[in-house]
């Protein structure tokens, strides 16, 4: 069976490297193009591409997939798979494989369409996420639910360690999935549209924590943020990303956003409802630190001082 894969970060090497280890082949690739990266803005190839060229796969980097598309139609693919492409593929595209074209998806469809899954299933909360395998329509993730794994998410899970689990259980239900769908006898299902959430793409806005949240919404914040992009707050109107927090649940007088109590190993703040300690941070311009050792040295925090 002929397969083009299209992904593009880190999150789709498992899937990748699992197609190229299986019985399979994959005779192309369509990944985002290089991009500038970094400060000294370098060039840099998606993940996905590194992985194709070590193996000698032809790559296709398409700006626009809806207009530049012909090289997929030339690699005749008996199947289309995409693990977090970043672009929306064309009706042409899907509908010209024999085995269609089939999507591997951070979430339990149909909770959490969108590009950010894994983060905001750790941000509401969730005790469980997982991987589906569907199959793909016009729509962002509305198609036909081929199968699906659960995941627990522990209280200790960040979005970096949500994202490595996910990507290897994905690759897995994705090959043992193959052969339902090359013999046809997957029992795929509709979605039902009802029960459907959104986790659209992490917004500026969405990184900025509010203080008047109870200590349990900021804590789930920031560890559905870590460690990318990262939940920031404001102290002297300078930016401080939290990377690492804990629940202290004592009740609180102070206002929300008010440092407490400065600990030999973190700083106690207030929030709407008990209180937070934050562990792990990074003041603007400088490395990510533990606060112990952060407070070992200059630091702009002092008790009775807000947070913004």
């Amino acid at each position: 069976m002929r397969i083009v894969f299209m992904g593009t970060p880190d999150f789709s090497i498992n899937v990748l490297q699992a197609l190229i280890d299986s019985e399979y082949e994959v005779v192309g690739v369509v990944t985002q193009p290089d991009r500038h990266v970094g400060r000294k803005k370098v060039l840099t190839p998606p993940p996905v591409k590194k992985l194709a060229q070590k193996y000698h796969i032809p790559v296709f980097q398409p700006e626009k997939i809806k207009k530049d598309y012909e090289q997929v139609i030339k690699w005749n693919p008996d199947i289309i798979i995409t693990c977090a492409y970043g672009q929306i593929i064309p009706k042409v595209l899907l509908d010209y494989p024999e085995y269609k074209a089939i999507n591997v998806h951070a979430s339990l469809l149909p909770k959490y369409r969108g590009g950010a899954p894994i983060h905001q299933a750790i941000i509401d909360g969730c005790h469980k996420t997982g991987m589906t395998i569907m199959y793909m329509d016009e729509k962002m993730d509305e198609g036909d639910i081929i199968s699906q794994e659960e995941v627990i998410i522990e209280n200790t899970d960040n979005v970096g360690t949500l994202h490595d689990k996910l990507s290897i259980v994905g690759a897995k239900l994705l090959i043992k999935t193959m052969p339902s769908i090359f013999n046809k006898t997957n029992q795929s299902i509709k979605q039902n549209d009802i029960e459907a959430t959104y986790a659209y793409n992490i917004k500026p806005r969405d990184e900025k924590i509010d203080w008047t949240k109870d200590n349990e919404s900021i804590y789930n914040q920031v560890r559905g943020l870590n460690p990318w992009p990262g939940a920031y707050t404001l102290i002297d109107e300078k930016r401080i990303k939290i990377y690492e927090c804990e629940m202290i649940n004592d009740p609180s007088k102070a206002q929300p956003g008010e440092i407490i109590e400065l600990l030999k190993d973190g700083l106690v703040v207030s929030t709407g409802h008990k209180c937070i300690k934050l562990i792990k941070v990074q003041l603007a311009g400088k490395k990510v630190q533990l606060m112990e050792e952060l407070l070992n040295g200059n630091h702009p925090f002092k008790k009775g001082k807000r947070f913004k």
